[in-house]
C-alpha cells in the first residue's frame, strides 16, 4: 500500500535542490562578452543568484557600472534565456544528498514542490534533465509564471496549493533571504541550506533550522513538527 502523508515540503532550486551556478555562470559571461564588458568570476555571479534571470542580467551590469536602458537588459535578458535554455545542465547537478532526501519524503507519502524565481521554462527544463520533475508533478512554480514571486507569500501559497496539502502542514527549504521571507510571510516553517547563493551568514538568515548537508533535512524537518 502506498503510503499517504498530510504533509508537504516546498523546496527552492538554485542553490538549494541544484548547484546550477556552472552553467548559469557560463551564460551570463556570454552575454558579458557580447556587451564588451569585462566577465565575471564564479564568486560573483553566485551572489546574483536568486531574484530571476532578468535581475541577474540587470545585476550584471551593475557589477560592471552599467546604468543600462530597459531595452538593453531586455536584449541581454533574451540571450541569456536563449543561451541558457540551450544547455541548462550540462555542468549542473543536484547537491549531495538531494536524490536521497526526496525519495525518502516521497515513501513516506510526502507531497513535494518547488517555489522558484527562476523562470519556468528553465525550471522545467533543470528539473526534468536532472531527472528530478518525477517527485514535483504539476507542483513547480515559477518566477514567471505569476504576477508575484518569492518573497511574496503568494506564490509560495500557490505551490502548497498544487500540493493540495494545508499551509500549516507544510514546510520549506531554501537558501537565501528571499526564501525565508516568502515562508515567514506565508506562516510556513522554514529549513535553510547553508551552501546556498547568498552574501549572508547562515545565522543571518534567520531561518527556523540551517542544516550543512541534506542528510540532516529529515532531522530537521522532524524537529519542526513534521511526523509523516
Amino acid at each position: 500500500m502506498v503510503r499517504t502523508s498530510d504533509h508537504a515540503v516546498i523546496f527552492d532550486l538554485d542553490g538549494t535542490l541544484v548547484d546550477t551556478l556552472p552553467d548559469l555562470h557560463v551564460a551570463l559571461n556570454r552575454v558579458l562578452e557580447e556587451e564588451g564588458l569585462q566577465t565575471l568570476d564564479p564568486t560573483e555571479t553566485r551572489l546574483m543568484i536568486g531574484g530571476g534571470a532578468r535581475n541577474l542580467i540587470e545585476l550584471a551590469f551593475q557589477k560592471r557600472q552599467i546604468a543600462a536602458q530597459d531595452t538593453r537588459i531586455e536584449e541581454g535578458f533574451d540571450r541569456f534565456l536563449e543561451y541558457y535554455g540551450a544547455e541548462p545542465t550540462v555542468h549542473s547537478r543536484p547537491y549531495p544528498g538531494v536524490l536521497e532526501a526526496l525519495i525518502s519524503l516521497s515513501a513516506r507519502g510526502t507531497a513535494l514542490g518547488v517555489c522558484t524565481n527562476k523562470p519556468q521554462d528553465m525550471t522545467d527544463q533543470v528539473l526534468q534533465g536532472l531527472q528530478l520533475a518525477r517527485f514535483f508533478g504539476d507542483a513547480v512554480i515559477g518566477g514567471d509564471a505569476l504576477s508575484i514571486r518569492k518573497p511574496d507569500a503568494g506564490h509560495l501559497l500557490a505551490v502548497v496549493e498544487k500540493t493540495g496539502r494545508p499551509p500549516e502542514k507544510t514546510f520549506m527549504v531554501g537558501d537565501s533571504e528571499t526564501d525565508v521571507g516568502a515562508a515567514r510571510n506565508a506562516g510556513i516553517p522554514i529549513v535553510a541550506v547553508d551552501f546556498g547563493y547568498t552574501a549572508l551568514r547562515p545565522e543571518q538568515l534567520k531561518a527556523d533550522i540551517v542544516i550543512s548537508h541534506f542528510d540532516e533535512l529529515l532531522p530537521a524537518l522532524t524537529s519542526l513538527g513534521f511526523n509523516a
